[in-house]
């Protein structure tokens, strides 16, 4: 006959090994199916608006008599 304590610890043992055989990561690398696409138009935008803002500057100070 098999000793309880000896048949306890087995199935303890076994219930960790298929907890940590069921908790395996997996990594799948996969290619992505959309085009990678970059968007730049916040630093084209921003360019733009420090340009104008200069150009707007320049023209108050050369004609204070605009506004």
């Amino acid at each position: 006959m098999v000793n309880p304590a000896r048949l306890g610890a087995l199935i303890l043992i076994t219930g960790v090994a298929l907890a940590v055989a069921a908790c395996e990561p997996r990594v799948r690398l996969e290619a992505p199916t959309e085009p990678i696409t970059i968007n730049l138009n916040i630093k084209i935008e921003q360019e733009v608006r420090i340009k104008v803002e200069r150009d707007l500057e320049q023209l108050f100070k050369s004609d204070s008599k605009i506004f």
